[in-house]
Order: C-alpha cells, then structure tokens, then sequence
C-alpha cells in the first residue's frame, strides 16, 4: 500500500453476500485464538447486527453490536484484513457501531478485548468484567477460555 494513495473507507451495514468476507475476516482471527470462530450460518442469522469497513467494493474490516441487555451493547467480532491495518479502520468501526448504539438509545457500550489501548484510545476506560452478567449469561459459559479467561472489558458511557 503506498502512503500517496487516497483510500476512502466506507462503514456500511453488512448484508448476506457479505458472509463469506466476515467468515475469512474472523476465522483468521479465530485461529490466533483472539475472536471466538462464528460458522458461516452463526453469521447469516446475525447478519443485522454486522458492520462492514470497505475501500472500493473490498470489504477491509468488520465489526458486530450484539444487544446484551435493555441498556447494554457489545461490539463484538471487530477485526480486519492485515495488509489495511494501521489506516484507523478499526476507529471508523467503533464510530459506526457508536453511532448504532446511539440510534437505539443504549446508554452503555462494552467489548472482552486485548486491544486495550486501542479501545482507551476510542473513549473506552477499563473495568471489571463481572458487572456484565449479560455478557457472562449469554456467551462466557459457552467459551473454552470460561474459567481462565484473559480479556480485558472496556466500556464507553454514551450521553
């Protein structure tokens, strides 16, 4: 990629052709023990709740809210294509999916991550992660890393 270049990156809602893309994105991911894998039906049933980054017709990065509870999301499944990182797609992800938050009036906005810094860097502050029993009810106990579990839980308060 040479820095003279112009990309405009584009975050769209993503859609069914988009599958195979964010099951590429993830899986990658997944396999470096950093994402939970999603099967490409996990995917396609949660289509709605996906975000895409794109330059030109490639989709470069994705990102899911998933709602935890009344007043609680989760962005969750964020990554992208390693030759694009370092161009702030994952900020304009975390923009998006803010945004999205914001839409539904949900006050409160969280993610497990190893990224802490990036997240801090977004308006995240770091927290325990047993004041999210939604989060621990609907997905930890289904995780292998359930007992050991290494991330970190960052939120961000919306006004």
């Amino acid at each position: 990629m040479e820095a003279t270049e112009q990309l405009t990156v584009v975050c769209r809602k993503a859609a069914p052709e988009d599958v195979e893309t964010l099951y590429e994105l993830i899986k990658g991911y997944a396999e470096q023990g950093i994402m939970l894998p999603r099967t490409r039906e996990t995917l396609l049933r949660q289509i709605d709740t996906f975000v895409v980054a794109e330059i030109g017709d490639k989709i470069v990065g994705c990102g899911s809210l998933l709602r935890l509870g009344q007043d609680l999301v989760e962005i969750r499944s964020l990554g992208m294509s390693q030759e694009y990182r370092g161009l702030k797609i994952g900020n304009k992800l975390v923009d998006f999916l803010v945004e999205q938050a914001r839409e539904q009036q949900i006050p409160k906005i969280m993610a497990l991550t190893y990224a802490v810094n990036f997240f801090l860097r977004n308006g995240f502050t770091v927290v325990e992660k047993e004041i999210f029993p939604e989060k621990v009810w609907k997905d930890c106990v289904n995780c292998p890393k359930q007992h050991a579990c290494d991330e970190i839980a960052v939120l961000k308060m919306l006004n």
